[in-house]
């Protein structure tokens, strides 16, 4: 009989109930030959993600502490999505610093971020980033940068994110304690590295074009890696959907960054030079310009635009999310709270009384670098609720991770480090409690590995404003925690947003109230 006559013979629930057949032996060979999730014929894992759409990092925990710290995924056919996901510390070593170069951010990352990135740093690879990572070290740990960059810190703290508390506290209004960060460390990231202050933190709360236009950019760039290129891409070409919305926020951030490279241009052709700019920006076009013309050739007007978004994005987002889950934390932990407040009293015991009247507190770095609980707090809060939960790398060759995980070429490996966080095999049994005495001994600070404790990165690629960070995240905690106590508003939702950072989904509300300062003690 041939396949014709045959196929003739079969009726239509013939067909019906073989497809069916093959599809349940499909699916019953994939359940027991993949540990992970469930990665279904034709649509692979995202039948099962869908399913746990409103809570993918928690799933993705739970799937990684079943499967043993390692899984493997696969997308839509045809998507070209597949590859392994893992928590295993042993593997993020090999991934982010012993076999360092076979793993770049890859193609798959850079496509979807070119628009609004470029070429920046943090979308760079290869020479390309290196280039850029060095001049980039360079200029940030400069004696000059450091302490002009303690300084606009130091001052928005104290002339415009504390007036705003204050405002508030007489208000008696309740407010989204996240905005209010993240306007800070937009206005933040913007003076010190670009000697432009957005007025984000006026005290109106003005509404400003570019900070919106610059979220928005940031999220809708998210939709690019959860649907296939032969969807995505076609929208763009045709300007419709998100992808219209995209462009046209894209387009205004770098209106605002074109418009701030081309100011500081002219102030450098009018002035000869800009010795009396401290600011990153202006660092790098006096080095670009004022010496010869082979620099000139390593800097295009492309590498400034790029510069200041990849900045912003780098110092906005993931330092307020930071703050905001650290204050969430200390509220529901009032043990934590009252030993920061302690340590702080402590530390401003040694100055003179003068110096020690809490509506003028103004903490030196010397100061804050004593601040260790403080410091431990915020890391574990880090720990907890990273402001990049997850990070994917692009396989060059094909390869075999530590624990025995086959990668092939152009598989992408994504590390969660808000499920590492929740691994008893990781950090003991007290994983999930926040805990910032896990940080601490005999008195000192204890620096983590940095491969389990992937929060900056790690290897090469390891966070040049870390030390920074830090000395951000403690001004701001500090200065407000000796003033007022922070109330978190009753009956809130309190859950990530699945996005590229870690926001909270609902913001967080707060109510605060001035805390009885007097002479330091509080």
């Amino acid at each position: 009989m041939t396949i014709e006559s045959l196929l003739n013979h079969l009726s239509f629930w013939d067909l019906a109930f073989a497809l069916i057949g093959f599809f349940v032996f499909s699916c019953v060979r994939e359940r027991i030959a993949n540990n992970g999730p469930m990665l279904w014929p034709v649509f692979g894992i995202i039948p099962t993600m869908l399913l746990h759409i409103n809570d993918t990092l928690n799933f993705a925990t739970g799937a990684l502490i079943r499967a043993g710290g390692t899984f493997r995924y696969r997308g839509m056919w045809m998507g070209g999505a597949y590859g392994v996901m893992t928590a295993d510390p042993v593997n993020v070593e090999y991934i982010l610093r012993t076999n360092f170069k076979n793993f770049p951010k890859g193609k798959y990352y850079r496509n979807r971020f070119q628009d609004l990135l470029g070429d920046g740093i943090f979308n760079a690879d290869g020479e390309l980033w290196k280039d850029h990572r060095q001049i980039a070290k360079i200029e940030m740990h400069s004696s000059r940068f450091v302490d002009h960059s303690f300084r606009t810190m130091r001052d928005l703290v104290h002339l415009k994110l504390l007036k705003l508390t204050e405002k508030f506290v007489r208000s008696g209004n309740s407010f989204d304690f996240q905005e209010l960060l993240l306007r800070f460390t937009f206005d933040n990231i913007c003076t010190a590295a670009f000697g432009v202050d957005p007025g984000c933190l006026n005290l109106d709360l003005p509404e400003v074009p570019f900070a919106k236009a610059f979220e928005e950019a940031t999220e809708l760039t998210l939709f690019r890696f959860l649907v296939p290129p032969f969807v995505w891409k076609p929208m763009k070409f045709l300007g419709i959907g998100f992808e219209k919305k995209l462009k046209s926020a894209i387009d205004i951030v770098q209106e605002f960054a074109d418009e701030t490279v081309k100011n500081r241009k002219n102030q450098l052709i009018k002035l000869g030079n800009l010795n009396d700019h401290s600011d990153l920006l202006s660092r790098l076009i006096d080095i670009a310009y004022s010496e010869n013309v082979k620099n000139k050739l390593r800097f295009p007007d492309e590498y400034f635009r790029d510069f200041c978004v990849s900045f912003i994005l780098a110092g906005r987002d993931t330092t307020s999310v930071a703050l905001a889950w650290f204050f969430w934390l200390v509220h529901e932990n009032p043990d934590v709270e009252n030993k920061i407040l302690a340590e702080i009293n402590q530390i401003l015991s040694h100055r003179t009384s003068e110096n020690r009247k809490g509506v003028d507190i103004v903490f030196t770095v010397s100061e804050l670098k004593k601040m260790v609980y403080l410091q431990a707090a915020l890391s574990e809060s880090m720990r907890l609720y990273p402001s990049v939960p997850n990070e994917i790398k692009e396989v060059i060759q094909d390869d075999i991770l530590p624990d025995g995980s086959e990668v092939k070429r152009g598989a992408r490996i994504l590390y969660c480090i808000y499920a590492m966080a929740r691994m008893e095999s990781i950090w003991g049994k007290d994983c999930l409690e926040f805990k910032p005495e896990r940080w601490i001994k005999d008195g000192n600070f204890i620096s983590e590995n940095q491969f389990k404790y992937a929060v900056f990165n790690g290897g090469p690629r390891l966070c040049l404003g870390k030390k920074y960070a830090y000395m951000q995240m403690k001004m701001v905690a500090a200065s407000i925690l000796l003033r007022y106590c922070v109330e978190v508003v009753e009956g809130q939702n309190v859950v990530p947003k699945i996005t590229t950072t870690l926001y909270m989904k609902n913001g967080l509300m707060v109510n605060i109230k001035p805390r009885m300062v007097q002479n330091g003690n509080a």
